[in-house]
């Protein structure tokens, strides 16, 4: 299959999805599917399973499998599922794909190799080696707090040309990279933000949206959001941005899920069990993330 034949557009908000875990340690099917559901009907543009916020390196085989399976399956064609399969390891890295494809996703998350750090041509056959095993489109993820290395616009530009490469999940946290991608992307790339609090300006400069997690527990406001940024509705999309905004601070407290895990379960909608070696969070980390549901309007009630 070319580059040119797959199609799938992403934007507006895609939510890195958490993965429910029951107290048993297994995968909690049944919360996931509510997840999806929820997830679908408040809005959201897109799912992204088996990322970092799904505690992907976790999961064994058969769990990677399931898990995108389980969200393929309920989401039933209503929007993208892009499965998470990247790895510091070329081999392994196309197996989680090709198990991706047979489970149905409609496109490839790709983290840069972690660890072990690959030079330019090293990432660049990388890639290229992932689109040419799968017929399904490929996201490169540039996250260097995560993997120690930033591409650089310039490289992310060099891999945008690679067939089957569509899009780049950008969270360097640096606008101006961000906007050099957006300048010098060919028609069709789309740019998305990885980062809640650059969203809406990355939407500004030209970016497709954002792939989430504070739209795990406010699926609704971030899509919101991006549609409002997206059609040029920037004083709606900034309303929305100060009022997500202690939630986004909220969640990166501590390490990405923990407090993502631990918002849901405040909201009932999963349980908070984490893999290791993620661990419970600080008493303070709950006490803000309490705050910060509360001010968004997604935790009413007593205190």
């Amino acid at each position: 299959m070319s580059g040119a034949d797959r199609t799938v557009r992403l934007s507006g908000a895609l939510t890195a999805l958490v993965t429910p875990f029951r107290d048993d340690g297994e995968v909690d099917v049944a919360a996931l599917v509510r997840l999806v559901d929820w997830q679908i009907e408040a809005g959201i543009h897109g799912l992204v399973p088996c990322g970092t916020t799904g505690e992907g390196v976790t999961l064994r085989p058969e769990e990677h499998t399931l898990v995108i399976d389980t969200v393929v399956r309920a989401a039933r064609r209503r929007v993208p599922v892009v499965a998470g399969c990247g790895t510091n390891d070329t081999r392994t890295t196309i197996a989680a794909a090709e198990r991706a494809a047979r489970a149905g996703a409609d496109a490839l998350l790709v983290v840069t190799p972690y660890y072990n750090k690959p030079n330019r041509s090293g990432m660049l056959a990388h890639f290229g080696a992932i689109a040419d095993a799968v017929a399904l489109p490929v996201v490169p993820y540039n996250v260097p707090s995560r993997t120690g290395q930033n591409l650089g616009a310039e490289l992310i530009l060099r891999l945008s040309e690679l067939p089957g490469v569509i899009a780049v999940k950008e969270a360097a946290g640096n606008l101006e990279q961000l906007a050099a991608i957006v300048e010098g992307a060919r028609p069709g790339f789309s740019v998305l933000s990885g980062d809640d609090a650059l969203a809406m300006p990355a939407v500004a400069l030209g970016a497709a949206g954002v792939i989430s997690v504070a739209s795990n527990p406010a699926p609704g406001p971030m899509a919101e959001m991006m549609q409002k940024a997206l059609a040029g509705d920037f004083a709606g999309a900034r309303a929305l941005h100060y009022r997500m905004l202690p939630l986004i601070r909220a969640l990166f407290v501590e390490t990405n899920p923990v407090p993502a895990k631990t918002a849901m379960a405040m909201l009932g909608r999963c349980s908070e069990a984490l893999r290791p070696p993620l661990g419970p969070p600080e008493g303070s980390t709950r006490r803000a993330l309490e705050h910060a549901l509360r001010h968004a309007g997604l935790l009413v009630g007593a205190a």
